[in-house]
């Protein structure tokens, strides 16, 4: 071991790579370490590594690794591995004890020994950035047999995951996107989040959706007038009004006559709700309180009967949660604040976060107020034996769903209408949610915006409810509607002449185009900002503008190794060629296999029903052909070429040039032919770009845009501003 000690592990470059790239479909971080030394220490020449590893972190006894078997990884490191796998093996498990399952990690060697990527799948860049780092010096701490505060280390990371990561609402969602195949793009560090590209993209925060009005949304704040629209629509609400002085709630209360409920008139998270209010001392102090928690005070009729929260959105009724009372029992010995601790607090579904489906417990003014009409104050302590009532209602989170009435369904999702929300937390007291509302004297008493989810998503009781997939059903009734036609362009050469070229012909089409090439940034050919490469940062902001309806978007090979390409998934995916004379040395990209890795990102990413756009001259991307999910276009000079005739046989879609035309077939049928001689820049001093007006064609056609159309492209474009 003393050899061990003086042993480090250094963190050479960190990079965030954004979005689809050569290890896979979503962001990660790609670290780059070196373990020096280390490199001569796999885990089977380190005494009592083995032991020390499962002993920490017997957790990763599920890790199957290669082996694709429970504990496979804990095999390899029997069998002897490397400390660049042993740490990517511990970022991922610590990540998922700090509660963030990425699902995803690598680690390879580069070309300069000792010298490894570790790649992780990213949802959060802090937070896995931070996770490597602390890997890395759990790893030491378990190489050189010295002491590692786990624990520390694991809190410092669930912190950083329930400041930086999205919240359960709007993770919700966003995962019930992601089964959807819908595109999501985080707005802010908060819970502001896009969904789908262009024109076709809708925003949600938290569950309010861009469909939810301001107007709406003021509303629901205000008790009052929230209750005046139901009333004056039939929709039963508790008597009430509001009142401007103590005095006036106890003469209100005597009107509607007694028990009754004060309440903020525009308060939330119930705070300031006294409930069961029979005396005028009573009816005073309640008063005091809810005019702290709002801008005035409601005495509403006590309605009898449990609190229930009903999740609406849409039309239909997707969830509903039943509240109960918190009660604590004497023991003679403890105090009423240590009983709540002891009693209540202790129970595991109980925590301080949103991950937690119960709210701790505390004495805030409307437990403190019940408390004192029980003749008890915190730190009393009851008889043993004796039932203290700490909260009336409370704890909403019993799944109640499918007992739900269907008229009960029916008032609460009208309520949700009046108030003019398309997602809505309806609040209703009532005895029993089997029966309708009016039978038994139940009310709707709120209608809130913005609805917590996690109710239902993690209820205390009963069955989980998938109301992330019904707000994106909700948005998007057809899930294909969340994009436009994007066409994502990349080559060694003439990328951007293909991706100019088929803006232009998009723009004739009468779409509003977005288009990233290496001139920079435009909009409906306008040059919004000029730029040398064809970078991340540009091309989100096409996917990002609600103007475009289609976006063309170049991507270089460089950008893909060191950010990515800037979305998810393209209708069409073109690779013109690729230069094998170009390696990338300073990202350990070397030889034809780390150049495949790297270019057939653009073909991964092709949507099933989307076209792959392809040259069959250049052998390495022929070998592509079985990666792609959609239909292939093949495109060569010669009919003749092995590939297409290949294709022909199988029916499939090829474009070739014969003599002065361009040609497309589909197996021997002849599908048109586009005159060369029509195209304006033919006869100018540039090389021909035969294989770049084919591309530019096969994108078109992918597209399924008029022939006659694409012709009239054509003969208008001009390589004025390629050549400046």
């Amino acid at each position: 071991m003393p050899q061990l000690l003086d042993k480090t592990i250094e963190v050479l470059k960190i990079k965030y790579i954004r979005g689809p790239n050569m290890w896979t479909w979503v962001p990660v971080i790609e670290a780059w370490v070196d373990i020096g030394d280390l490199e001569n220490f796999p885990s089977d020449k380190i005494p009592g590594f083995y032991e020390r590893l499962i002993s920490t972190m017997p957790s990763l006894i599920e890790h199957r690794c290669s082996y694709e078997v429970r504990g496979g990884f804990l095999k390899r490191v029997e069998e002897g591995t490397w400390p660049g796998h042993i740490l990517e093996h511990l970022t991922l498990e610590l990540l998922g004890l700090a509660g963030l399952e990425v699902g995803f990690g690598r680690a390879r060697e580069t070309s300069v020994t000792g010298v490894y990527k570790i790649i992780i799948a990213a949802p959060q860049e802090d937070v896995v950035y931070r996770a490597i780092l602390e890997a890395k010096e759990l790893l030491l701490a378990l190489i050189q047999d010295r002491g590692f505060d786990l624990e520390k280390s694991l809190v410092y990371l669930k912190d950083l995951v329930e400041d930086l990561c999205l919240g359960p609402s709007t993770g919700c969602i966003v995962a019930a996107a992601k089964e959807n195949r819908i595109p999501s793009i985080r707005l802010t560090k908060g819970n502001l989040v896009q969904l789908g590209y262009g024109a076709k993209q809708r925003r949600i925060w938290t569950a309010e959706t861009d469909q939810t009005s301001a107007i709406a949304e003021s509303i629901s704040r205000d008790k009052d007038l929230t209750k005046n629209l139901l009333t004056s629509l039939g929709v039963p609400v508790p008597m009430g009004q509001i009142v401007a002085s103590s005095e006036s709630a106890w003469e209100v209360a005597q009107d509607l006559g007694l028990p009754v409920v004060v309440k903020p008139q525009d308060g939330n998270h119930g705070r300031g709700v006294f409930t069961n209010l029979f005396t005028q001392e009573e009816i005073t102090s309640a008063y005091e309180v809810a005019l702290q928690e709002g801008s005035g005070v409601i005495v509403e009729k006590f309605i009898l009967g449990d609190e229930h929260r009903l999740l609406v959105v849409g039309d239909q009724v997707v969830a509903a949660a039943k509240g109960e009372s918190a009660w604590v029992t004497g023991d003679g010995i403890h105090s009423v604040d240590e009983l709540i601790q002891i009693q209540i607090n202790i129970d595991p579904r109980r925590g301080p976060t949103e991950d937690f489906p119960l709210n701790l417990v505390r004495i805030d003014s409307a437990a403190l107020f019940e408390l004192k009409r029980q003749g008890f104050l915190p730190e009393g302590v009851p008889l043993k034996g004796h039932a203290v009532l700490i909260q009336r209602n409370g704890n909403v989170s019993i799944d109640v769903t499918d007992q739900v009435h269907p008229l009960v369904a029916k008032r609460v999702v009208l309520a949700a209408k009046i108030v003019g929300l398309d997602v809505a937390g309806v609040d209703l007291v009532i005895q029993d949610i089997s029966r309708p509302l009016e039978e038994q004297g139940g009310a709707i008493v709120e209608v809130n915006a913005g609805p917590g989810l996690l109710m239902h998503l993690k209820p205390a009781q009963g069955k989980p409810r998938a109301v992330g997939q019904a707000i994106i059903k909700h948005l998007f009734p057809d899930p294909e509607s969340c994009r436009i036609p994007l066409i994502g362009i990349t080559g060694s050469i003439g990328a951007s002449f293909v991706a100019e070229m088929s803006a232009h012909i998009l723009k004739l089409a009468n779409f509003y185009v977005g288009l990233v090439s290496q001139q920079g940034l435009f909009f409906n050919q306008r040059l919004v900002e000029k730029n040398n490469d064809a970078s991340w940062a540009l091309s989100r902001r096409v996917v990002m503008n609600r103007m475009v309806t289609a976006a063309v978007i170049e991507a270089t090979p460089l950008s893909i190794l060191n950010e990515g390409l800037a979305y998810d998934l393209c209708k069409i995916g073109v690779i013109t060629n690729i230069d094998k004379n170009i390696f990338f040395p300073e990202e350990s990209i070397n030889d034809e296999d780390g150049l495949f890795k790297v270019f057939r990102t653009q073909v991964d990413v092709v949507l099933p029903e989307g076209t792959a756009v392809l040259n069959a001259q250049d052998p390495m991307i022929v070998e592509m052909t079985d990666l792609c999910l959609g239909e292939i276009i093949f495109y060569a000079e010669d009919m003749n070429h092995p590939v297409l005739q290949q294709r022909i046989a199988l029916n499939k879609k090829i474009i070739c040039r014969q003599e002065n035309s361009i040609i497309l077939q589909e197996g021997k049928q002849h599908i048109w032919s586009f005159d060369l001689g029509l195209v304006r820049f033919m006869n100018n001093k540039l090389a021909e770009p035969i294989g770049e007006l084919m591309a530019v064609i096969g994108v078109c056609w992918g597209l399924d845009l008029d022939f006659q159309l694409i012709e009239a492209g054509l003969e208008t474009f001009t390589v004025e501003k390629l050549e400046a």
